[in-house]
């Protein structure tokens, strides 16, 4: 069987940044800075600051153009675009995978746009392998996109606050067939679609349309739209299905949990992060927390990885385990063997 590898990454970040002094205060005196820090996990995060480079769909053509930098591969070799960039983006309707294709010049590739919310990365980079290996004739694939959904929070809905932390940036991640080196082996993905209308931009769709007299509310409509459900149903389910997206993805590794040597995971709350480094036998060497980023959705797993080869905590023989989750709810771990 064909080999599938990674041959680099390009992230773009905006030059805007809100402390957790910042934030305490948009949810007015609710959230102690020192709280946003030591639970919500956040001394500071990305926000977008200037237009058109920090749309979605143009934040992700710059991570694209910056992984063309980083790893010298030639536009032309890329056969297929996989974008992950958000719905919420400069023009609906529009196709973000093939924005980016003509970009960033990759006139021989077709493009698709998947969406899978903050576990679309990793969702993305198994359905890139299963592709690479299935057909003959795709050889170059990179999964790309621009993520900024932190408009739509309300700092003052008291419910909001697990989603204080949503940043703004753009990742690509490149994947080479028979590479031989950097190779991405097992995945495993869950889904729990009795979860699927939990959380949602609740005003601007088919079922309660943008209108005169809502259309302050909308911009800022992120919401939990059935927390009691939701939070139940993820203080019994979570944790074990990360667990098991982790043993799974090992098991088609033929690998174990004592082989991982870094955690590249989404930022969730600090309590949780730690425990989860804990459960694994890691240490905080062999992470990265993105305190100082916040949740950039499905570009996390892209940028703690990038943040990771600069560092040299993820280098020849490190097997990394890519871990996520998305509302909706979806639960993903992809490995990797970085090295030869």
């Amino acid at each position: 069987m064909a080999n599938v590898g990674i041959v680099g990454t390009g992230i773009y970040l905006p030059k805007g940044r809100i402390t957790a002094k910042e934030i305490a205060a948009k949810t007015n005196g609710v959230w102690s800075e020192e709280a946003v820090i030591e639970k919500l996990g956040i001394v500071e995060k990305v926000i977008p600051l200037e237009m058109p480079q920090d749309g979605t769909q143009e934040m992700g053509a710059l991570a694209a153009l910056d992984a063309l930098k980083n790893t010298g591969i030639d536009p032309k070799e890329i056969d297929v675009i996989i974008s992950v960039t958000e719905e919420y983006k400069e023009y609906p309707l529009t196709t973000s995978a093939l924005y980016i294709q003509d970009r960033i010049g990759a006139v021989n590739a077709w493009g698709i746009d998947v969406q899978n919310r903050c576990c679309t990365t990793v969702s993305a980079m198994k359905m890139a392998k299963d592709m690479l290996v299935a057909d003959d004739e795709i050889n170059v694939i990179m999964v790309v996109g621009g993520y900024r959904n932190g408009d739509f929070v309300d700092y003052t809905d008291k419910n909001m606050s697990m989603m204080f932390n949503l940043g703004a940036g753009g990742g690509a991640i490149i994947l080479k067939k028979n590479y031989n080196k950097n190779l991405l082996l097992g995945s495993h993905v869950i889904g729990d679609g009795s979860l699927s209308r939990t959380a949602g931009v609740e005003i601007g769709g088919i079922c309660n349309p943008i209108t005169e007299s809502n259309l302050k509310e909308a911009k800022k409509s992120l919401r939990l739209l059935d927390p009691v459900k939701m939070k139940n149903r993820l203080n019994e389910v979570s944790m074990p299905n990360w667990f098991k997206c982790i043993d799974e993805a090992l098991r088609k590794s033929n690998l174990e949990r004592k082989d991982i040597g870094f955690l590249d995971i989404l930022h969730i709350k600090r309590s949780g992060h730690e425990q989860m480094v804990k459960d694994l036998g890691l240490t905080e060497d062999q992470t990265i927390y993105l305190e100082n980023y916040g949740h950039i959705g499905q570009i996390d797993q892209i940028l703690s990885l990038h943040l990771a080869l600069q560092t040299g905590q993820v280098k020849d023989g490190t097997v990394v385990c890519m871990l996520a989750a998305g509302i909706g709810y979806v639960w993903a771990a992809n490995i990797i063997k970085w090295g030869n």
